[in-house]
């Protein structure tokens, strides 16, 4: 007879802390859901990148597969670290935030940045600036 009150007794503690637990994992699945995501528009964006190169222009595509690289890489790491902070101790009522901050981070790192300028653009800049002193290098003599 003293068994079941205990057994309830277990059962009832051991319920908030299994859905804590639950919603933790929840979250997690989440973010790693989003990152899948992200991670599939990046590659699909890149693809379209490599499409525009020239095919016989071997410079330029070494060029944009490398950067593509670095920003896989980045995203890679970054993705590992949203997950190593989603699986802390986080309060139950901040893990959508969590959420909202590990997708504000993604974004951010792939942002569009402006184009650089064209040749034709940088001759128009150069003009509205005037002439500019050369820079000084620090190479050692």
């Amino acid at each position: 007879m003293l068994r079941t009150p205990a057994v309830l007794l277990a059962v009832v503690l051991a319920g908030p802390s299994y859905a804590l637990a639950q919603d933790a994992e929840i979250q997690r699945e989440l973010i790693r859901r989003d990152q899948q995501t992200d991670a599939f528009s990046l590659e699909l964006r890149q693809s379209q990148e490599r499409s525009r190169v020239a095919p016989g222009d071997w410079r330029r595509r070494g060029e944009v597969e490398a950067n593509q690289l670095r920003e896989r890489q980045r995203l890679e790491g970054l993705n590992r670290r949203q997950l190593l902070d989603a699986a802390g101790a986080t309060a139950p009522e901040l893990r959508p935030y969590e959420r909202i901050k590990a997708e504000q981070e993604r974004r951010t790192l792939f942002a569009p940045a402006e184009p650089a300028p064209t040749d034709a653009r940088r001759e128009e800049i150069d003009r509205v600036r005037g002439p500019q002193p050369p820079t000084q290098t620090n190479a050692p003599y």
